[in-house]
């Protein structure tokens, strides 16, 4: 093998050794780099990392395990993401978050990213106006202020409260007659991956 040294340890104790190793050399990059050098180093620390895939593939394992699959699945998913959208507000930085898990981790239970990213939309944009994190959340409190002085954030999420739950049921409705439909949900992009 032209000089190359086989390592014999275990999977598990070389993957160990090989991320503690990358660690190290980035922290001390990281160290002696300026700022923006820095944010680079989170990027190629979590690149190194790649926790997003090993949690994808055992999650799949775990979802493939326990039997639930199609409208439950998505379901699911669609209450993670609304659920998640009530702690982070910008939907491209949850979804760049949340993809590198789901994406490849439902793709392995044979759906695809299309429909992946369609459930995410519907949880997203259901529970955004509850959402304290969400950027216009401030001038709504606001308008509701100007109305009524009493008001606050609890009222605002009192008086949506009944809105994002209907409209959670009918897009999750919507998804559901889509799925059991068997329609695709944009040009090309059949629901299911070829087996």
């Amino acid at each position: 093998m032209d000089g190359m040294e086989i390592d014999k340890r275990p999977d598990g104790a070389l993957f160990a050794a090989t991320i503690d190793e990358v660690i190290s050399r980035l922290l001390l990059w990281v160290r002696q780099a300026p700022d923006d050098a820095r944010d680079q180093a989170m990027t190629a620390t979590c690149d190194a990392l790649r926790q997003g895939l090993i949690v994808a593939v055992k999650g799949a394992g775990v979802l493939k395990a326990s039997g639930l699959g199609g409208v439950p699945l998505m379901l699911g998913f669609v209450l993670i993401s609304a659920f998640i959208n009530l702690f982070m507000g910008s939907a491209s930085a949850k979804w760049a978050v949340m993809a590198p898990v789901f994406v490849p981790m439902l793709m392995l239970l044979g759906y695809t990213p299309e429909l992946t990213q369609a459930a995410y939309r519907i949880g997203d944009s259901t529970s955004n106006v509850i959402a304290p994190m969400m950027s216009y959340f401030a001038l709504i409190v606001a308008f509701f202020e100007r109305y009524d002085k009493k008001s606050g954030i609890g009222t605002v999420v009192a008086t949506m409260l009944p809105y994002t739950i209907a409209f959670l049921a009918v897009w999750s409705a919507l998804l559901i007659g889509w799925m059991l439909a068997g329609l695709p949900v944009g040009p090309g992009a059949v629901l299911r991956l070829p087996s």
